[in-house]
């Protein structure tokens, strides 16, 4: 090691040379001295001298490692790719080799170190091992770590560390090597804290946190006690905890796990003064870890909780395959509306509107249908209240409105001998609000050259009893115009009577509901009568002609209810009695026919 050309120095006598070998006195007293622990290795593995640093890390005098393996001392048989590059290093086929080891100190504790192999150069023989002690920086590592990964007002595992033990619970090798090969999730969210903070302050707010952490981690080790895994607790932000179930026995036991962190904390707070109550809700997961992901297990619970929520708030919710596939399907039809609409996916069937007295047709409703080309056809009730969501409801009305004014027209020149019948169009509130639904209505019958008084717009009752400001303007402005108004679903809703004397209403639209009330005569299977169904309905019927308003009953299904309609003075009927809706096309069948018949297909 001397470097001379005299040749190396045997490599057993080279610790008792740093102190009796004069001609190496620099080499051998700085080897000796170095605070870093080293150690000359020979070809063969074993140690040929050691420095007083190497003993002390280890705890034991270096004369006693000589002739020892290198490789025991230092654990690095503990795993395979070290060992391996060990070997190498040895031979000459590799230049270094660099590792971490927990080695443990002969007084009990344990001491991190780097460790490093390297040839002694110059040609010579064996490689020098040097050990640095990196505890302290370890521990720093660590307590940064924990930091990093742990919330500072709960102390809990934050969203990363959770993200990682979950990640690292659904990996193959985690789930199948032991236990039931299961995984469970409690997502729980504190119904009204956002309250709290707006009130109380953010100071009450990280308080009230702290306690419903202390409360989730007192729930989590009494249902890990004599079971092999103690749920994780995380706070994944805001007022938002997770309790992660690794090898799950089933949805009984995240049940179990949902109600008892319920009843934790239901009750009472008290901080700093202040008594608070409050109510969580949790939405819970359980299913095989085999093919579950961590994003596609948060998806189903985050779901789960807006069920919960939905659901009233203050209890929990199992995930629901088939409730979460009518979401899916709900989501892909909002997310495909508007293309849709550009598409020319949607169509008008037209109901026929019969007068109780002649058996004529007056009128049609148009009905739209979306031709979807996953779902196939669908009925309004399936995509209507999304597009009121979304705002496509105006692009889509619009549609209805010129395609049915359109028909309307066609049918009008195609039979002129015929009395023109006109159309009614539902109109959905949002169209008065986010549109000028007066220009547009101008516009298209202008276009269409469709006279005003053969459209009839349709809105709910709740949507127009109690209307004021635009929406009343609008339903005024539209009646001056000549356009009829009607009011659907009526019985149903608000049932403002007093105020339906204010608005530009030319028809009321009876509910179903009270034409299959009626009972049917004639029929065996019919329960006895009962005199209120009908005294409703004919005296809706006589208010409604005192104030200059036709009535119009729904779901008019047998020529008995038909009869008991006309008989207390009813004005149209509109049924599967009369005709499903159909093809405009078999409009055009209706209006060349003498008899509007009853029980057209």
């Amino acid at each position: 090691m001397s470097g001379t050309s005299e040749g190396p120095t045997p490599a057993a006598d080279l610790d008792r040379s740093a102190v009796t070998d004069s001609d190496h006195p620099t080499y051998h007293s700085v080897f000796a001295a170095a605070p870093l622990a080293m150690a000359v290795v020979d070809r063969g593995g074993l140690v040929t001298a050691a420095n007083g640093a190497f003993g002390e890390l280890l705890g034991t005098d270096p004369d006693t490692v000589i002739g020892r393996v290198a490789a025991d001392l230092v654990d690095l048989t503990s795993d395979t790719r070290s060992w391996h590059a060990y070997r190498e290093v040895l031979r000459g086929r590799q230049a270094k080799l660099r590792c971490t080891r927990r080695l443990k100190h002969p007084e009990g504790h344990s001491v991190w170190a780097q460790v490093t192999i390297a040839p002694l150069g110059d040609g010579e023989p064996g490689v020098l091992l040097s050990v640095a002690d990196i505890s302290a920086r370890r521990e720093l590592q660590a307590r940064l770590r924990h930091l990093q990964m742990h919330d500072p007002v709960t102390r809990l595992p934050n969203r990363t560390l959770f993200f990682e033990r979950l990640t690292a619970a659904l990996e193959a090798e985690s789930y199948e090597q032991s236990g039931t090969g299961r995984i469970g999730l409690c997502y729980l969210d504190l119904d009204g804290f956002k309250a709290v903070n707006d009130t109380l302050g953010h100071r009450v707010g990280d308080r009230l946190l702290a306690a419903a952490a202390e409360r989730l981690t007192r729930v989590a080790d009494e249902a890990g006690y004599a079971r092999a895994v103690t749920p994780l607790v995380a706070r994944l932000g805001g007022d938002e905890f997770a309790l992660l179930v690794e090898d799950s026995t089933g949805t009984e036991q995240l049940a179990e796990l949902a109600e008892s962190a319920l009843k934790a904390l239901q009750a009472p707070f008290d901080l700093a003064g202040q008594r608070l109550s409050l109510t969580a809700s949790i939405g819970v997961v359980e299913r095989h870890a085999a093919g579950t992901t961590a994003t596609g297990l948060m998806q189903a619970a985050d779901t789960t909780l807006y069920w919960a929520k939905a659901d009233g708030k203050g209890r929990w919710t199992l995930f629901d395959p088939e409730r979460n596939a009518h979401r899916m399907t709900r989501q892909a039809l909002s997310s495909t509306l508007r293309p849709a609409i550009e598409r020319g996916e949607f169509a008008l069937e037209y109901q026929p509107l019969v007068g109780m007295e002649d058996g004529r047709l007056s009128g049609v409703e148009a009905l739209i249908r979306w031709n979807h080309p996953q779902f196939g056809t669908l009925t309004p009730n399936r995509f209507i209240g999304l597009a009121e969501e979304d705002g496509s409801i105006v692009q889509l009305g619009r549609w209805a409105l010129v395609t049915a004014c359109r028909q309307a027209r066609r049918w009008q020149l195609d039979h002129p001998a015929e009395p023109p019948i006109f159309v009614s169009v539902n109109v959905a509130v949002r169209q008065v609000w986010d549109s000028d639904l007066v220009a547009d209505v101008a516009e298209i019958l202008a276009e269409t050259g469709l006279a005003p008084h053969l459209l009839q717009l349709e809105l709910t009752e709740s949507a127009v009893m109690g209307s004021a400001g635009q929406p009343l303007q609008a339903l005024q402005a539209l009646s001056d115009m000549g356009v009829r108004i009607a009011i659907d679903d009526f019985g149903t809703g608000y049932s403002n009577l007093a105020y339906l004397s204010r608005l530009p209403v030319s028809t009321l639209k009876l509910d179903g509901s009270f034409v299959r009330g009626f009972q049917y005569e004639g029929d065996a299977r019919a329960l006895a009568p009962n005199p209120a169904d009908e005294v409703v309905v004919e005296a809706m019927i006589q208010l409604a002609h005192r104030l200059g308003i036709t009535v119009t009953a729904e779901c008019v299904e047998t020529s008995a209810q038909a009869t008991r309609l006309r008989r207390i003075g009813c004005d149209t009927g509109q049924g599967w009695l009369y005709s499903r809706p159909v093809s405009p096309d078999r409009i055009s069948e209706l209006l060349g026919e003498q008899t509007y018949a009853v029980g057209n297909p």
